[in-house]
Protein backbone atom coordinates (compact mmCIF):
# COMPACT_ATOMS: atom_id res chain seq x y z
CA UNK A 1 0.00 0.00 0.00
CA UNK A 2 1.02 3.54 -0.92
CA UNK A 3 0.50 6.55 0.95
CA UNK A 4 1.73 9.99 -0.29
CA UNK A 5 1.60 12.77 2.17
CA UNK A 6 1.50 16.21 1.18
CA UNK A 7 2.39 18.80 3.93
CA UNK A 8 4.55 22.29 4.29
CA UNK A 9 6.62 20.40 7.34
CA UNK A 10 7.99 17.13 5.95
CA UNK A 11 11.09 17.45 8.24
CA UNK A 12 8.23 16.84 11.41
CA UNK A 13 6.77 14.18 9.90
CA UNK A 14 10.13 12.04 8.77
CA UNK A 15 10.73 11.00 12.38
CA UNK A 16 7.99 9.26 12.84
CA UNK A 17 7.48 7.31 9.45
CA UNK A 18 11.13 6.00 10.00
CA UNK A 19 10.29 4.69 13.47
CA UNK A 20 8.84 1.66 15.77
CA UNK A 21 6.23 -0.67 13.55
CA UNK A 22 5.47 1.75 11.10
CA UNK A 23 9.32 2.47 10.26
CA UNK A 24 9.50 -1.13 10.33
CA UNK A 25 7.00 -1.59 7.54
CA UNK A 26 8.32 0.76 5.64
CA UNK A 27 11.85 -1.11 5.80
CA UNK A 28 10.23 -4.52 4.54
CA UNK A 29 8.16 -3.18 1.99
CA UNK A 30 4.78 -3.91 3.44
CA UNK A 31 3.84 0.11 3.01
CA UNK A 32 5.69 3.04 0.92
CA UNK A 33 5.45 6.57 2.25
CA UNK A 34 6.76 9.37 0.31
CA UNK A 35 6.41 12.81 1.82
CA UNK A 36 6.06 15.65 -0.50
CA UNK A 37 6.53 19.89 0.24
CA UNK A 38 4.08 22.08 -0.90
CA UNK A 39 6.85 24.86 -1.28
CA UNK A 40 8.59 22.50 -3.98
CA UNK A 41 5.88 23.07 -6.15
CA UNK A 42 5.79 27.36 -5.63
CA UNK A 43 6.84 29.50 -8.47
CA UNK A 44 7.56 32.18 -6.08
CA UNK A 45 11.42 33.18 -5.42
CA UNK A 46 10.66 32.49 -1.86
CA UNK A 47 8.91 29.52 -2.22
CA UNK A 48 5.78 30.79 -1.00
CA UNK A 49 2.77 28.97 -1.12
CA UNK A 50 0.00 30.93 0.96
CA UNK A 51 -1.58 34.77 0.77
CA UNK A 52 -4.01 36.77 2.70
CA UNK A 53 -7.68 35.66 2.31
CA UNK A 54 -9.78 37.85 -0.19
CA UNK A 55 -12.49 39.87 2.06
CA UNK A 56 -10.53 40.23 4.81
CA UNK A 57 -9.42 38.02 8.11
CA UNK A 58 -6.61 36.77 10.03
CA UNK A 59 -4.32 34.44 9.14
CA UNK A 60 -3.03 32.80 5.81
CA UNK A 61 -4.39 30.52 2.87
CA UNK A 62 -2.74 27.89 1.24
CA UNK A 63 -2.92 28.75 -2.63
CA UNK A 64 -4.56 26.57 -5.33
CA UNK A 65 -1.95 26.80 -8.17
CA UNK A 66 1.01 25.25 -6.04
CA UNK A 67 -1.49 23.00 -4.97
CA UNK A 68 -2.70 22.06 -7.60
CA UNK A 69 0.60 21.24 -8.84
CA UNK A 70 1.82 19.31 -6.03
CA UNK A 71 -1.46 17.49 -6.13
CA UNK A 72 -0.98 16.20 -10.33
CA UNK A 73 2.67 15.19 -9.98
CA UNK A 74 1.68 12.28 -7.75
CA UNK A 75 -2.46 11.93 -8.68
CA UNK A 76 -3.02 9.17 -10.85
CA UNK A 77 -6.39 6.87 -11.61
CA UNK A 78 -7.16 4.57 -8.64
CA UNK A 79 -5.48 6.61 -5.90
CA UNK A 80 -7.63 8.14 -3.42
CA UNK A 81 -7.28 11.69 -2.40
CA UNK A 82 -7.72 12.91 1.03
CA UNK A 83 -7.98 16.80 2.15
CA UNK A 84 -7.48 16.38 5.93
CA UNK A 85 -9.80 19.93 6.65
CA UNK A 86 -11.84 20.56 9.98
CA UNK A 87 -14.59 20.56 7.25
CA UNK A 88 -14.77 16.56 6.40
CA UNK A 89 -16.23 13.97 7.82
CA UNK A 90 -15.14 12.43 11.24
CA UNK A 91 -12.41 9.40 11.12
CA UNK A 92 -13.41 6.65 12.78
CA UNK A 93 -11.90 2.66 12.80
CA UNK A 94 -14.35 1.86 10.91
CA UNK A 95 -13.20 4.16 7.84
CA UNK A 96 -9.62 3.63 8.70
CA UNK A 97 -10.58 -0.31 7.66
CA UNK A 98 -12.39 1.21 4.67
CA UNK A 99 -9.18 3.08 3.38
CA UNK A 100 -7.24 0.16 4.14
CA UNK A 101 -8.86 -1.52 1.40
CA UNK A 102 -7.03 1.11 -1.37
CA UNK A 103 -3.66 0.45 -3.17
CA UNK A 104 -2.56 4.46 -2.78
CA UNK A 105 -3.70 7.07 -0.40
CA UNK A 106 -2.90 10.77 -1.35
CA UNK A 107 -3.15 12.63 2.08
CA UNK A 108 -2.99 16.66 1.71
CA UNK A 109 -2.33 18.52 5.02
CA UNK A 110 -4.28 21.44 6.22
CA UNK A 111 -2.32 24.13 7.09
CA UNK A 112 -2.79 28.11 8.72
CA UNK A 113 -6.66 28.62 7.76
CA UNK A 114 -6.91 26.07 5.51
CA UNK A 115 -6.81 25.48 1.68
CA UNK A 116 -8.27 28.10 -1.18
CA UNK A 117 -11.89 26.54 -2.03
CA UNK A 118 -11.11 26.26 -6.02
CA UNK A 119 -8.69 23.10 -5.21
CA UNK A 120 -11.77 21.43 -4.33
CA UNK A 121 -13.37 21.68 -7.69
CA UNK A 122 -10.38 20.49 -9.51
CA UNK A 123 -10.24 16.90 -8.05
CA UNK A 124 -12.31 14.36 -7.62
CA UNK A 125 -11.63 14.21 -3.52
CA UNK A 126 -13.11 13.57 -0.07
CA UNK A 127 -12.49 15.33 3.01
CA UNK A 128 -11.61 13.92 6.71
CA UNK A 129 -11.39 15.59 10.01
CA UNK A 130 -9.96 13.48 12.86
CA UNK A 131 -11.66 15.40 15.67
CA UNK A 132 -12.92 18.99 16.66
CA UNK A 133 -9.89 20.73 17.79
CA UNK A 134 -7.16 23.05 16.23
CA UNK A 135 -3.97 21.55 15.34
CA UNK A 136 -0.50 23.87 14.33
CA UNK A 137 0.33 21.45 11.96
CA UNK A 138 -2.08 19.58 10.06
CA UNK A 139 0.38 17.20 9.16
CA UNK A 140 0.01 15.41 12.23
CA UNK A 141 -3.60 14.86 11.14
CA UNK A 142 -2.28 13.01 8.21
CA UNK A 143 0.19 11.21 10.74
CA UNK A 144 -2.86 10.01 12.55
CA UNK A 145 -4.72 8.41 9.86
CA UNK A 146 -1.46 6.66 8.44
CA UNK A 147 -0.82 5.10 11.50
CA UNK A 148 -4.52 3.87 12.08
CA UNK A 149 -5.04 2.62 7.81
CA UNK A 150 -1.60 1.03 8.16
CA UNK A 151 -2.21 -0.91 11.38
CA UNK A 152 -5.37 -2.66 10.42
CA UNK A 153 -3.51 -4.41 7.46
CA UNK A 154 -2.04 -7.74 8.98
CA UNK A 155 1.28 -7.83 7.54
CA UNK A 156 2.19 -4.52 9.37
CA UNK A 157 0.98 -5.16 12.83
CA UNK A 158 2.49 -8.73 12.95
CA UNK A 159 -0.38 -9.92 15.26
CA UNK A 160 -3.79 -9.86 13.11
CA UNK A 161 -5.07 -11.14 16.51
CA UNK A 162 -4.20 -8.03 18.63
CA UNK A 163 -6.87 -6.01 15.97
CA UNK A 164 -9.79 -7.74 16.99
CA UNK A 165 -9.04 -7.11 20.80
CA UNK A 166 -8.44 -3.40 20.75
CA UNK A 167 -10.83 -0.76 21.69
CA UNK A 168 -13.55 0.21 18.81
CA UNK A 169 -12.88 -2.88 16.81
CA UNK A 170 -16.29 -4.47 18.05
CA UNK A 171 -17.62 -0.59 18.32
CA UNK A 172 -16.93 -0.74 22.39
CA UNK A 173 -13.52 0.27 24.30
CA UNK A 174 -11.31 -1.95 24.94
CA UNK A 175 -11.75 -4.44 28.61
CA UNK A 176 -9.46 -3.43 31.14
CA UNK A 177 -5.94 -5.08 31.15
CA UNK A 178 -3.77 -6.56 34.24
CA UNK A 179 0.56 -7.60 34.34
CA UNK A 180 2.12 -8.67 36.88
CA UNK A 181 2.41 -8.57 39.76
CA UNK A 182 -0.65 -9.75 40.71
CA UNK A 183 -1.01 -7.33 43.91
CA UNK A 184 0.12 -4.09 43.64
CA UNK A 185 -0.41 -1.42 46.88
CA UNK A 186 -3.25 -3.94 47.98
CA UNK A 187 -5.04 -3.53 44.59
CA UNK A 188 -5.11 -7.21 43.40
CA UNK A 189 -5.81 -8.17 39.59
CA UNK A 190 -9.21 -10.06 39.67
CA UNK A 191 -9.61 -13.50 40.53
CA UNK A 192 -10.86 -14.60 37.26
CA UNK A 193 -8.20 -13.69 34.88
CA UNK A 194 -5.61 -15.69 37.04
CA UNK A 195 -7.93 -18.96 37.52
CA UNK A 196 -6.94 -19.87 33.49
CA UNK A 197 -10.77 -20.57 32.49
CA UNK A 198 -10.80 -18.95 29.01
CA UNK A 199 -14.96 -19.03 28.54
CA UNK A 200 -14.61 -17.39 31.94
CA UNK A 201 -11.95 -14.55 30.98
CA UNK A 202 -13.78 -14.25 27.71
CA UNK A 203 -16.92 -13.30 29.81
CA UNK A 204 -15.54 -11.33 32.07
CA UNK A 205 -14.07 -9.31 29.20
CA UNK A 206 -16.90 -8.12 27.64
CA UNK A 207 -18.60 -7.28 30.81
CA UNK A 208 -15.13 -4.78 31.35
CA UNK A 209 -15.37 -4.00 27.59
CA UNK A 210 -19.15 -2.61 28.37
CA UNK A 211 -18.39 -1.03 31.80
CA UNK A 212 -15.65 1.27 30.29
CA UNK A 213 -17.69 2.34 27.62
CA UNK A 214 -21.11 2.83 29.71
CA UNK A 215 -18.52 5.20 31.78
CA UNK A 216 -16.67 7.07 29.32
CA UNK A 217 -18.39 6.61 25.52
CA UNK A 218 -22.09 5.49 26.26
CA UNK A 219 -22.94 7.11 23.00
CA UNK A 220 -20.98 4.34 21.51
CA UNK A 221 -23.31 1.87 23.05
CA UNK A 222 -26.09 3.07 20.46
CA UNK A 223 -24.65 1.53 17.31
CA UNK A 224 -24.00 -1.54 18.77
CA UNK A 225 -25.06 -5.01 18.40
CA UNK A 226 -25.88 -6.10 22.15
CA UNK A 227 -26.98 -9.47 23.22
CA UNK A 228 -29.65 -10.40 25.79
CA UNK A 229 -26.73 -11.58 28.24
CA UNK A 230 -25.44 -7.74 27.43
CA UNK A 231 -28.34 -6.05 28.21
CA UNK A 232 -28.90 -7.69 31.69
CA UNK A 233 -25.73 -7.37 32.71
CA UNK A 234 -25.68 -3.25 31.61
CA UNK A 235 -29.07 -3.75 33.52
CA UNK A 236 -27.95 -5.16 36.47
CA UNK A 237 -24.99 -3.15 36.89
CA UNK A 238 -26.37 0.61 36.08
CA UNK A 239 -29.26 -0.88 38.78
CA UNK A 240 -26.39 -1.51 41.44
CA UNK A 241 -24.27 2.14 40.95
CA UNK A 242 -27.02 4.13 41.30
Amino acid sequence: MIFRILTLFPEVLDPYIHSSIIGRSVEEKQIEISLINFRDYSDNKHNRVDDTSYGGGPGMVLQCDPLYRAIKSVHKDGSRLIFLTPQGSLFNQQKAEELAQEDELILVSGHYEGFDHRIFELFDHEKISIGDYILTNGGLAALVLLDCVARTKNEVLNNPESLTEESFSNGLLEYSQYTKPSEFMGIKVPDVLLGGHHKEIERWRRRSSLVNTLKTRPELLEDVALSWDDLEFLVSYITETI
